[in-house]
């Protein structure tokens, strides 16, 4: 299979991305319609992409090295550092609330990425919402401290208790 797209190296958020040389569209998760074998075969995907064999590299809990992947629902308060989001342009709930609201989420969790996600599409505050709150696969160094030190002390499946950030307040889902 011929294909124009490319594994690079984004210098900013320190993780590889998709790159397609004949449309110029860049993207963070592998392009749809290709295989994981596919991928692997792609100009700078050993480089980027790690080694390891096939079996290593597909499914679910690979890892590109040093990074984690995790989902979250963000909940926004009047003190968060941009207190609006796609919902809502002008966010006045106290910090109290948003933990309220939270807890209310966290009690219909089922352990489940698909409730997570769902929970996510629905109520989050983040533009992640419309990827069930995916954030896609990122290393130390590219998200606020407390959400970082939260996600890497996750185990794959598991969820975070309530993770206050200059952001607002999050549950995590480690999901890689």
């Amino acid at each position: 299979m011929s294909s124009s797209w490319q594994v690079r190296f984004s210098n900013s958020r320190k993780a590889p991305y998709f790159h397609n040389s004949s449309t110029g569209e860049s993207v963070w998760d592998p392009p749809a319609g290709l295989s994981q074998g596919e991928i692997m075969q792609l100009p700078g995907a050993e480089k980027y992409l790690g080694k390891g064999t096939a079996q290593e590299r597909s499914g679910p809990t690979y890892a590109p090295p040093g990074q984690v992947r995790a989902s979250h629902l963000l909940v926004k308060h009047s003190g968060s550092r941009r207190p609006a989001s796609w919902k809502e342009a002008n966010i006045t709930r106290s910090k109290e609330e948003a933990i309220a609201t939270l807890r209310d989420f966290q009690s219909q969790l089922d352990g489940t990425p698909g409730t997570f996600a769902q929970l996510a599409n629905i109520h989050s505050d983040c533009s992640s919402h419309d990827r069930g709150g995916d954030l896609g696969w990122f290393s130390r160094g590219q998200m606020q401290k407390p959400f970082e030190d939260a996600t890497y002390a996750l185990k794959v499946g598991e969820t975070s208790d309530i993770i206050s950030t200059d952001s607002g307040v999050h549950l995590i889902m480690r999901t890689g």
